[in-house]
């Protein structure tokens, strides 16, 4: 049996598990809450896993590893970033979601929270949040599917598009039959493959270079500054640029939603201990994937064209041709489980969010779910024909998305849970404002422009929403209601539940 053999036997294995998964799910999808939010009955780890999967995409083990392999431990801010983001968000955002969420009308998608907790009548805060979600997620699956495409071009030598559309099948079906539980549990799964991936190649690694000094006398061969925190590059606008990245979990509506989708408020403590350490063990394992893999080319005189294929290479000449096999399956489960979960946001975005205001509330549970996997399709096409031609790097397309939604929905999910003076108008308007910032300044260079554009967007937000609330703000008794309703449960540790 040849090496090729083994791996793709592997990877079959992979992707009939996860179509098996999406399959029985697919009698529990009776209603739009069920196929968009699970009923609100997702466990605690599948919670903390499917948000860390959903978030880290193949960013983890094509985009960060060929960064850092590329330019140094300066890249390596970003995890560093990433991190505390990461804390931050389930500390000071999921708690409160979970119960304000669902005190706020059982709102199952994040315009339709926002319309609810501002009493918007006319609508347009919850449309202009659906286009957001449309715009900046179709940009965030087309990267998946940019990264299904170089995964088996440089794996297997297939075509850039052939690979691409075989990752785009598979993620669509399942996720269509199984919808948000799927997607959630395939995460799990996904995610802990991940997780096991990303410990052994760089301890199997490091051992096959001869140990730490070794690997770290090679580098310093190659360039002494590639293991400086503050190398080559890192001046305060790269280093700022790097850590913002944080900024961008509080408005990632595919990483959030799973705190929507919690059994109980209470259950966030644990979630935040299982999902940080998740992640703390698998950027640390990115990055020292990276290290080895430098030293490894520095000792046995191979090129890598590519940077971001680093993991790939290492998986394939360290391991055996099975075990490789699944090592190659686990960046495929970092690309497909941000896929998934961001087409079920995409499609509660056209279905509840668009559609319901266009249509009205005339449809059936039945049609809901059947728009919505309609939607999943759609929406999947469009990425598609974005990333037929491969025209950026993994890493450049999901800085994109990434900043688009921390600076359109950041500042507004945090003013919307901790501040009662924030008014429709002032959500509305820094909402808008921080996309169009993200838009504008990602497309221009030099000097001051080459900070990330989730600074300024950010920042331009916050003000916005709060100088426009300031002077828009209107008492209104349920509002408030609803907003101490939310902090005597979660102040309580009150377990806020699924009805």
């Amino acid at each position: 049996m040849s090496d090729q053999a083994y791996q793709v036997a592997a990877l079959v294995i992979y992707f009939a598990a996860m179509l098996g998964v999406g399959t029985y799910f697919l009698r529990r999808n009776t209603s739009l809450d069920e196929y968009m939010l699970g009923g609100r009955r997702l466990p605690t780890p599948v919670a903390a896993l499917s948000a860390g999967a959903s978030d880290m995409s193949g960013w983890l083990l094509l985009g960060l590893p060929g960064a850092v392999y590329a330019a140094g431990l300066v890249e390596a801010w970003i995890a560093v970033g990433l991190t505390i983001g990461a804390w931050l968000n389930w500390k000071l955002v999921a708690p409160r979601l979970r119960v304000y969420t669902q005190v706020a009308r059982n709102s199952i998608t994040i315009p339709s929270f926002l319309e609810n907790r501002l009493r918007d009548r006319s609508r347009v805060l919850r449309i202009a949040a659906g286009v957001i979600i449309l715009v900046f997620f179709t940009f965030y699956v087309s990267s998946g599917m940019v990264s299904g495409g170089v995964f088996f071009a440089a794996s297997f030598g297939m075509q850039y598009q052939h690979g691409m559309l075989l990752v785009a099948g598979v993620t669509v079906a399942y996720t269509l039959f199984g919808g948000f539980l799927a997607a959630s549990y395939t995460d799990f799964v996904q995610g802990t493959m991940m997780f096991l991936a990303l410990l052994a190649v760089p301890l199997v690694g490091v051992v096959a270079v001869g140990g730490p000094g070794a690997a770290a006398e090679s580098i310093r061969e190659i360039d002494p500054s590639r293991l400086s925190w503050f190398g080559a590059g890192a001046g305060a606008l790269a280093v700022v640029s790097a850590l913002a990245w944080g900024l961008g979990y509080f408005g990632q509506p595919h990483i959030i939603v799973r705190f929507m989708a919690l059994r109980s408020s209470a259950e966030a403590t644990a979630g935040r201990r299982i999902g940080i350490g998740w992640m703390l063990l698998a950027v640390t394992g990115a990055v020292c994937t990276a290290l080895v893999g430098l030293a490894y080319i520095q000792q046995t005189g191979r090129t890598l064209e590519d940077p971001e294929t680093v993991f790939l290479v290492l998986g394939q000449v360290l391991f055996h041709p099975l075990v490789a096999g699944f090592l190659l399956a686990a960046v495929l489960a970092a690309i497909m489980s941000t896929i998934s979960s961001q087409l079920i946001v995409t499609s509660s975005a056209l279905v509840e969010d668009l559609s319901k205001v266009l249509l009205g509330e005339r449809l059936s549970d039945r049609r809901q779910v059947l728009l919505g996997r309609a939607a999943v399709l759609l929406v999947s096409l469009a990425a598609a024909a974005m990333a037929w031609t491969q025209n950026d790097t993994v890493l450049g397309l999901v800085a994109f998305a990434w900043a688009g939604f921390g600076a359109a929905f950041g500042p507004t999910i945090l003013l919307s849970l901790y501040w009662r003076r924030l008014s429709m108008a002032g959500a509305l308007t820094g909402m808008v404002a921080g996309a169009v910032t993200v838009g504008w300044w990602g497309n221009t260079d030099g000097g001051l422009f080459d900070l990330y554009e989730i600074v300024p967007g950010f920042l331009l937000n916050t003000v916005l929403a709060v100088l426009v609330s300031l002077a828009t703000h209107r008492d209104s008794g349920d509002v408030t209601a609803e907003f101490d309703e939310t902090i005597r449960t979660v102040g309580g540790r009150g377990r806020a539940t699924a009805s």
